[in-house]
């Protein structure tokens, strides 16, 4: 689904008053179901999660997670719902051989780092992890999900927009009320700067948890090969106007946008009418890595990879050097 803009208002928009009643029971319902007990693994679970409906930046903050720990000696794996993919699994993603219709799109980003299994059932899940040779699991969202106990829940929240108008969905892009949330976070980290991302941060200070930031950071080559080109750029991710943001930040000239769902999958006719477009434009297609594994190898379209930078990496590196 693509996020309604009054979602991200503080002002109460009247169709969030009209959809409060029925956030209110599927906040109840989320709630009661976080506080359900969770099986323990046998190797420490870090849960890379959100508050909210949508990208927060949690798979690069996973892939930065992960280099951390390799850093300290440990060898992690990725555990993933996979979310928009059809397998079930307990299944190791092979980027040789799994498609994003069949993994999601997420994972097949993760498995070029760590080894990434996919499973709806996350102990089994974590069962296949540690086959696979792990002592750490990295979860790739999950924050909600009360079946895996977790060592250690990292809430990822973007700057900009913080918790947004604060209701839950459908109301609000809350996943479930922000104080039942709060209980299960062991840590926070804003991606980007913002008022309301600050917010969060003072918060999380005031309950006593590690308020930590970042940024996205493009791939220097990848800018440098796009600066001053003419392109159309597309985006089916949480907020695409951020991945927008981006292009015109590294110099690239945006001659037409076009918005998808975050994991939105792209029709034939989609792809040939963008295809055609940026022919007859003279134009560069350009989109997200995660919208590329999305879409057909032939397809000529060029990607702006992005990276975590951490304020403090030595404040992350003691959290994750304590498990």
């Amino acid at each position: 689904m693509r996020a309604p803009g009054f979602w991200w208002r503080e002002d109460p928009a009247p169709a969030a008053r009209l959809l409060a009643p029925i956030g209110a029971v599927y906040g109840a319902l989320a709630a009661r179901r976080m506080a359900r007990a969770g099986a323990t693994a046998a190797c420490p679970v870090v849960c890379i999660g959100n508050f909210t409906l949508g990208g927060a930046g949690k798979t690069p903050t996973a892939l930065a997670v992960a280099g951390l720990l390799r850093d300290l000696g440990r060898r992690p794996a990725f555990l993933s719902r996979g979310y928009g993919g059809r397998l079930a699994g307990p299944v190791q993603v092979d980027p040789a051989r799994h498609g994003a219709a069949d993994v999601g799109d997420e994972p097949l980003l993760l498995a070029r780092t760590a080894p990434a299994i996919v499973a709806r059932d996350r102990v089994a899940g974590a069962r296949a992890c540690l086959a696979a040779g792990a002592d750490v699991v990295v979860m790739d969202d999950g924050l909600q999900n009360p079946s895996l106990a977790k060592t250690l829940a990292i809430a990822v929240v973007d700057g900009a927009v913080g918790l947004g108008n604060g209701r839950v969905c459908p109301a609000g892009p809350l996943r479930a009320p922000a104080e039942a949330q709060w209980g299960h976070v062991h840590a926070v980290l804003t991606i980007g700067e913002g008022a309301a991302g600050a917010a969060v941060l003072a918060e999380a200070r005031e309950r006593g948890l590690p308020a930590l930031r970042g940024r996205l950071v493009p791939d220097p080559a990848a800018a440098e090969r796009l600066r001053g080109r003419p392109v159309l750029a597309f985006a089916g991710i949480g907020r695409p106007d951020k991945f927008f943001a981006s292009l015109r930040e590294i110099g690239a000239e945006l001659h037409g946008t076009r918005a998808f769902p975050d994991h939105h999958a792209f029709t034939a006719a989609q792809i040939d009418a963008l295809a055609a477009e940026a022919a007859t434009r003279g134009l560069l297609l350009v989109t997200t890595e995660k919208d590329r594994v999305r879409l057909p190898e032939t397809l000529p379209v060029a990607t702006l990879p992005v990276g975590l930078v951490l304020d403090a990496p030595e404040a992350f590196r003691a959290l994750l050097g304590g498990l």
